[in-house]
């Protein structure tokens, strides 16, 4: 996929500088988008009006060659990098190659983004490069922004991530009440033995994830904590899955909340306006509509019956907790932001929906869906059934 770039034309001549240069590896989105190449080291990006690679070393060279979209791909040998080391330490002599490297088409400055390490704009700005903080962070804009081809890789990323909840729900439904303790075959179902049956079913869908949230009880009124330990039954239980397409690097995202018994009258009553919240959310989701209008919709719902949002009460603990949403793709949390800052929602915003209540004391709700913003409206990237109790 070659991305469009004009937007980052633009930036650059409103910098006024000549191109723009990420070091990173590509578990950096933005490294791994402009470039277009899988390396576990970082490597230098140069635009410029081309994509241009630069390697300290040469194990990348070959299939950087044949697989990036880059225009140029070159080493450090090619601009006097093994003579650089007769006069200078390696650090030096790397800075001096990317010197000239930048030298050789005509770049006297960069903009950077702000996580650009400060080691190399330091040593570039000691040779005369001038290297500003694109403080806009560009390419992550226009990452925001997905082609056809990226929408259907988060759908595949998607249907992956449903077949690993519907294993999780599948387990939580054999399992039998055993005083305050879930078992499966006469043995106690944990929080880790959901999540492992989760990451089997993603390794066998082409998918993987370094961790994902299995929380039931006092856990999952933290929305960020992982879960651990026996599962409870009448205790809600999120199960919150965010795995990454092994080939095409896109993520998914989707939480449901589980009980396996029967759920205390409050946990129900939350559980249903925390659904009426996610509807209503996902109703105010069209080109146009800003994250805060849908952020605002869910808020509308929690508050209208009495229960605390960030937005009416900053500094509380319970109740609604965190923004409505946040955009996915090469990154799992990425722009746009559904939450009381977020712009303007555009088409090919891919965006979750994802509403919530928490408090020690009863536990915690969430529900969340996968929505890309169309050109009337929004369509819903998840099919997944939204219930409650597992029967």
């Amino acid at each position: 996929m070659d991305p469009d770039l004009s937007q980052l034309d633009e930036r650059l001549a409103d910098h006024d500088v000549d191109g723009y240069l990420i070091d990173a590896a590509s578990e950096d989105a933005d490294q791994y988008y402009l470039s277009g190449f899988d390396a576990p080291d970082p490597f230098l990006t140069l635009y410029d009006g081309s994509v241009r690679l630069l390697f300290t070393r040469s194990l990348e060279f070959g299939r950087a060659k044949r697989e990036s979209h880059a225009k140029t791909v070159e080493r450090l040998t090619d601009y006097g990098y093994d003579d650089l080391l007769d006069s200078y330490d390696p650090a030096e002599a790397v800075v001096r190659g990317r010197a000239a490297f930048l030298d050789a088409y005509d770049v006297e400055s960069v903009a950077a983004p702000p996580r650009f390490p400060l080691q190399t704009a330091d040593g570039l700005r000691e040779q005369g490069v001038d290297v500003v903080v694109d403080d806009s962070e560009t390419v992550t804009e226009i990452r925001a922004s997905k082609t056809d081809e990226e929408i259907e890789h988060v759908r595949a990323a998607q249907e992956a991530n449903e077949a690993a909840m519907q294993a999780a729900e599948d387990l939580l439904r054999r399992a039998d009440a055993d005083g305050d303790r879930l078992v499966v075959d006469g043995e106690v179902l944990t929080s880790e033995w959901v999540k492992e049956t989760i990451e089997v079913t993603l390794l066998r869908h082409g998918c993987a994830l370094d961790e994902t949230i299995v929380a039931c009880g006092a856990d999952a009124a933290d929305p960020h904590d992982r879960g651990s330990g026996p599962l409870e039954p009448d205790e809600p239980i999120i199960v919150d899955i965010f795995p990454r397409d092994k080939a095409t690097k896109y993520h998914a995202d989707m939480t449901r909340t589980f009980c396996a018994g029967e759920p205390d009258p409050e946990v129900r009553e939350w559980y249903d306006l925390t659904e009426r919240a996610y509807r209503a959310a996902l109703d105010a989701v069209e080109p146009g509509a800003t994250g805060k209008d849908v952020h605002d919709a869910a808020c509308d719902v929690y508050e209208d019956a009495g229960l605390p949002t960030l937005r009416n009460d900053p500094s509380t603990e319970t109740g609604f907790i965190h923004s409505t949403g946040h955009g996915v793709g090469l990154d799992v949390h990425e722009l746009p932001r559904i939450a009381p800052d977020g712009g303007e929602l555009e088409p090919g915003h891919v965006i979750t929906i994802e509403p919530g209540l928490y408090d020690p004391d009863v536990g915690g709700v969430r529900i969340e869906d996968l929505v890309v913003v169309t050109e009337d409206g929004h369509e819903n990237l998840t099919d997944y059934p939204v219930s409650l109790v597992v029967e």
